[in-house]
Formats: structure tokens, C-alpha cells, sequence
């Protein structure tokens, strides 16, 4: 038996939340069918915010489109010998950690100073009082928005590459595989490009639930707030 929680898709705004414009009525239905869970069965549950004083969207039940707002100084980061920053806004959910499939989101923002960021976060906190991260999303390096992929282990690791349109705009799953890697691929209209294989995330013996969320940050002092647009949720659970 399957959980899931699915968010409303308001096809009016399509075009502004893709990487690329779908041209035919045929890849909107592909869409539509790669979004909806395999057995229709929907629960919603509630998100919260860290770091952020907002008001959650939709009280908990997020709605088809919300924005997260990021203030300068706000980071998920974490370089030896002594760097730890993780102040930045994250709206999530806490998820037992064997019963994650998946997560579907498309997002976008006007990306102006250096490190601007947003996407989808994983955070497991450890009894020990660890904490071990996942980040992946937009973020704007040497003058351009890049999809980029930061793992925090012992300390972070970081990968980019250009986004293929160019644009400011991406849609991202992660995905739990059989042999319990997870997997970030770029959606484009009905394509699924493989980004990044994360081997270790499920195999962490001292977390039993983890947060999987989204996330803004902008870590310049200058510029003022960032907002990072959302849509077109779906998180896929197992029991």
C-alpha cells in the first residue's frame, strides 16, 4: 500500500514553471500521468517551516503554487575545518526514512547575486546529534543559474552543470531506487535526465525519520530578499 501526498496542478501557469514550454497536448497528459501517483490514493500531510517565521502555505496542505522567501546571510553549507551554516528557510516534512519513493517538484526564481539557490532539501538528524544533508536545485555560480547537487556527509561536496535551457526554471525528482540509491533527475516536458546518484542516504542506521523539503537561500549580504516560486508537488510514500 502506497501514501502519498499530491498537490493541486493549475495549468494555467504551465509554461512559467517548465524549464522548456510544452508544445503539445499530448506531452501536458504525459506530464499529468508522470505526476499522478501509480494508484490515485491521496493524504495529505502537513509541512512546517525551520529557520523561517512565514506563514506556511495552506496552513500545512500546500497549495498548487507558494513561494519561499529568503533573507541575505542564509545558507545550507558546510566546509572543514569549522564552516556550519544552516540557517536557511526549509519547508518540510518529517517522512520515515523506509518509506520514501519519491519527489516531484518544478521551481523557479529570479536568480541575481552570487549563490543565489532554491530547490528540494533532505535533512537527517542523528540521535547523536549529527546531522547529514542532501540540497539540489538552481544555483547561480560564475554569473549563471546551474543545477547543482550538495551532499553533507562529514562535510559537503558540491557538482554542477548548466541548466539546459539556459533559464531560470527547473523541474527535479529524486527518486528511491530498487537498490536503494537515490536518484535526482531533471524533468524536461517528457524526458528524465539522471543528474546524480546519492548512495548512502538510506543507509543511515541511527535515523529512523528524516525532513524532505524545499528551500531558499541567498547567501550574499546584498541584494535584499530572494523568492524562490513553487509547484506541481508530489511526494510518493510507502507504508
Amino acid at each position: 500500500m502506497t501514501r502519498e501526498t499530491v498537490f493541486p496542478i493549475n495549468p494555467r501557469r504551465i509554461s512559467y514553471l517548465f524549464v522548456e514550454p510544452i508544445s503539445t497536448v499530448a506531452e501536458i497528459l504525459r506530464y499529468y500521468i508522470e505526476a499522478i501517483p501509480s494508484n490515485h490514493t491521496v493524504a495529505m500531510t502537513k509541512f512546517v517551516f525551520a529557520n523561517s517565521s512565514d506563514k506556511v502555505p495552506g496552513e500545512g496542505i500546500l497549495p498548487a503554487e507558494f513561494t519561499i522567501t529568503a533573507g541575505p546571510s542564509t545558507d545550507v553549507w558546510s566546509k572543514p575545518p569549522s564552516t556550519e551554516t544552516f540557517n536557511a528557510p526549509i519547508l518540510y516534512q518529517t517522512v520515515p526514512l523506509k518509506s520514501f519513493k519519491r519527489i516531484r517538484v518544478a521551481f523557479n526564481a529570479l536568480w541575481q547575486q552570487k549563490y543565489d539557490q532554491g530547490g528540494v532539501i533532505f535533512v537527517l538528524n542523528g540521535t547523536g546529534g549529527t546531522r547529514k544533508w542532501v540540497k539540489t536545485g538552481i544555483e547561480l555560480t560564475n554569473g549563471r543559474p546551474h543545477l547543482s547537487t550538495v551532499t553533507k556527509d562529514r562535510w559537503a561536496d558540491w557538482s554542477l552543470q548548466p541548466v539546459p535551457s539556459g533559464g531560470g526554471a527547473a523541474t527535479l525528482e529524486l527518486v528511491r531506487e530498487s537498490d536503494n540509491s537515490l536518484w535526482i533527475y531533471l524533468v524536461e516536458g517528457i524526458q528524465k535526465s539522471p543528474l546524480r546518484e546519492v548512495t548512502w542516504i538510506f543507509e543511515e542506521p541511527d535515523v529512523q525519520e528524516f525532513w524532505v523539503g524545499l528551500y531558499a537561500a541567498r547567501p550574499s549580504t546584498e541584494g535584499g530578499d530572494l523568492e524562490v516560486n513553487f509547484g506541481h508537488v508530489v511526494v510518493d510514500l510507502t507504508e
